[in-house]
């Protein structure tokens, strides 16, 4: 019997060995060379894989790279320095847009929006949305259950007191997750540079609005006649923000009777043109209202009755000819 014994592991031994030599050997005879670029820029990257790429983690978009599917810079959240060593390892410039940041476009929380009914089941947005399109007195406000803060993966987002998320522009970095976990899509990637946001979605008209929000758009288009610069188009009683013409002049935000506009940038209380002045007309040139006149080589002047204080003039001129003093 240990003979028997003996034989069977000597046996399973030979066995043993015979598959582990074959498959090292077809491990070396039908390897997949692997570029070692790949590891060097996934080292690059932040590690998060959020998929806010839109690849499913930080190899695939190394690959992706590799094989020119992809800019260097197509990361979201990672740093423009990530992003300049990962094009220093392909060789290539790297051309990095505007950082994005989310952006929640309601203001209807507990305190401004009415409930028309109550709901006692899964605490999440996407559970309650099912359910009737939500508790809430308007279809088209956020529900306040955090699914944006519950997929955030950089903690970039929390619930107010009042029910409604709050993004914190120092820790997002655009990667879009919120964006696709709210079913309500209240919440869009805007660009950091930019100040005046409309913080309405329902598409109702003024009197409907008034019955569900404190807040709320009711589509009176006078944040559109105030726009120096055509930044605000009216769809469906609805005020829309062309971010594309909008020039941060905060104009908007001081017009709007029912105060759905954020303006968050500095407002600017005086502005005019000193000494330094070289009468070399760009400031006129880049004033979006005609507010400058002058002549060449001569001292230019704003006209403070057609003046927005938008500020485009002072970060144009190139003298230090203009000075501004903001609000506190």
């Amino acid at each position: 019997m240990a003979n028997l014994y003996i034989s069977a592991l000597v046996s399973m031994g030979a066995l043993g060995a015979f598959f582990a030599t074959g498959l090292a050997i077809a491990s070396k005879k039908f390897a997949v060379e692997v570029d070692p670029r790949i590891e060097e820029i996934e080292a690059c990257l932040p590690g998060a894989n959020c998929g806010g790429c839109g690849f499913p983690g930080c190899s695939s978009f190394a690959n992706a790279v590799v094989e020119g599917n992809v800019e260097c810079g197509g990361c979201p959240v990672n740093s423009t320095e990530g992003a300049a060593k990962i094009a220093e390892i392909m060789g290539v410039s790297c051309a990095t847009g505007e950082r994005m940041i989310a952006q929640v476009m309601c203001k209807g929380g507990s305190s401004a929006a009415t409930q028309r009914s109550e709901y006692r089941g899964i605490q999440t947005c996407k559970a309650a949305t099912a359910v009737g399109g939500g508790s809430k007195g308007c279809e088209y406000g956020c529900l306040g259950f955090g699914d944006c803060s519950d997929v955030c993966p950089f903690g970039a987002i929390k619930m107010s007191d009042d029910n409604l998320p709050i993004v914190d522009p120092e820790l997002c970095t655009g990667c879009g997750k919120c964006v696709e976990a709210c079913p309500k899509a209240i919440i869009s990637l805007v660009g950091e540079t930019r100040k005046n946001h409309i913080r309405c979605s329902a598409y109702l008209n003024g009197k409907e609005v008034r019955q569900v929000c404190k807040v709320g758009c009711i589509g009176c288009g006078i944040c559109a006649k105030n726009c120096p610069v055509g930044a605000i188009e009216m769809k469906d009683n609805l005020a829309i923000m062309l971010y594309d013409k909008c020039i941060n002049c905060g104009l908007c935000a001081e017009k709007c009777p029912m105060g759905t506009i954020d303006f968050d940038g500095a407002k600017i209380e005086e502005i005019k043109i000193n000494d330094n002045c070289i009468g070399c007309t760009l400031c006129a040139k880049v004033c979006p209202v005609d507010a400058i006149k002058g002549e060449v080589k001569k001292m230019h002047e704003i006209d403070p009755e057609i003046c927005i204080k938008c500020g485009i003039c002072y970060t144009k001129c190139k003298k230090d000819a203009i000075d501004v003093k903001y609000k506190d």
